[in-house]
């Protein structure tokens, strides 16, 4: 026997009503919106009810849209905005609040209002926040500066927090990894990975593994192994990408056996490497927006390369170059024949792969350095595969 969990017609009404929206009676179901269904009723459509948001006439992304036009708006007050923003946080779950803010600032052009305090102490804070607010960066007065500085900061330790422990772990493994000696001297020997390795080999007779392939420690246990460039294109398209780049340049610049680079670029060049001990400070140095120069950048870290064969160059970009397509393929030629594992990233985000220039990825490939998106959590995996000169795990397309 099995108990139903289909709603009952009141509920399903309930339901049709909440999606229809519109005036009192209008929909056709017969039941008005009282209470919290009203109030849930009004923060949406005041966010993708009016015809001058943007809706056109269109559903919008939660499917209020209706033929016909349900005037409202979130006025152009930060307090007005204020209280819709702890409207949705108190009716909607987190995700959708997110959803709901990205919205309300690409649909209403609230972004301005961002440089109000009061309206960014009442936002659900997320990486695309952080981007909107590095955006706003050089125009941000003072008195807001400080508010903001403390919502990128809670983005940024939630962040570390959760990609931290498994980046080190994955590196350091890659790390030892790249560093065993396949012959070693008698006290060299690394026994446990030794007698692993050689399982294959027990002689259950003896009791015994034959140790057919000695594994070795590495030697400069304690020195820098590897050395990490991350040069990040901090074009507008690109903000996600900034943002976790620079937490990931962080977690980096914590391993004493990764020299980290972290390099930010447009047409200009920014080496933001002295501030990685504080992943906020990196974030409010860069400069979202404005043109891109590929090319430059490139020459840029090629010319702080000291350790080729021992260099993972991480270059993040949607690859439309402004600058010297010609040049930027050469540079990256020849960084690969010296021995650098150079790697192309058309995105570090969530969202996938962005708008990207086609004919550059393909050029890229051609010289054996794939461009693909990569997520945060595939991130490390990617990294470890560089330093151990293996094949990257790229994603299905």
């Amino acid at each position: 026997m099995t108990t139903s969990t289909r709603p009952s017609d009141d509920e399903r009404l309930r339901r049709w009503r909440l999606v229809l929206g519109g005036e009192p009676g209008a929909d056709g179901t017969g039941r008005e919106l009282t209470g919290q269904d009203a109030a849930m009723d009004g923060a949406l459509t005041a966010l993708y009810g009016g015809a001058g948001n943007g809706n056109n006439g269109q559903n919008g992304k939660n499917g209020k849209g209706t033929a016909k036009d349900r005037g409202a708006g979130l006025g152009a007050s930060a307090p007005s905005v204020a209280r819709w923003l702890g409207d949705i946080r108190t009716y909607f779950p987190s995700s959708v609040v997110q959803v709901m803010q990205r919205d309300a600032i690409e649909r209403l052009g609230l972004a301005a209002l961002l440089l109000e305090p009061e309206m960014l102490e009442a936002v659900e804070a997320d990486v695309h926040l952080v981007g909107t607010l590095l955006s706003l960066n050089k125009a941000m007065p003072d008195t807001t500066r400080e508010t903001a500085r403390a919502v990128v900061r809670k983005v940024v330790e939630d962040l570390e927090k959760r990609l931290a422990i498994r980046t080190r772990a994955t590196l350091t493994g890659a790390l030892d990894r790249s560093a065993r000696v396949s012959r070693p001297r008698h006290h060299s020997i690394d026994w446990d990975r030794t007698i692993r390795a050689n399982l294959k080999n027990y002689l259950p007779q003896y009791n015994t593994v034959v140790p057919e392939r000695l594994v070795g420690y590495g030697r400069a246990a304690r020195g820098v192994k590897k050395d990490v460039v991350l040069c990040i294109d901090q074009s507008g398209s690109m903000a996600a990408s900034v943002v976790y780049a620079s937490v990931f340049g962080a977690v980096l610049a914590s391993m004493r056996s990764i020299a980290t680079r972290l390099v930010v670029f447009d047409t200009a060049v920014v080496d933001l490497t002295d501030q990685l001990d504080d992943p906020v400070d990196v974030l409010f140095g860069t400069q979202l927006g404005g043109g891109t120069d590929i090319n430059r950048a490139l020459a840029y870290c090629q010319a702080q390369i000291t350790r080729p064969a021992d260099t993972v160059v991480v270059l993040i970009s949607d690859l439309y170059e402004g600058g010297i397509r010609d040049e930027m393929l050469k540079r990256v030629a020849a960084m690969k024949a010296s021995g650098v594992q150079f790697v192309a990233l058309l995105a570090l985000s969530d969202e996938g792969a962005p708008a990207y220039d086609r004919e550059h990825a393909a050029a890229l490939a051609a010289l054996g350095a794939p461009a693909f998106a990569c997520t945060p959590d595939l991130f490390p995996d990617v990294m470890a595969a560089a330093i151990e000169r293996r094949p990257l795990p790229i994603p299905d397309a």
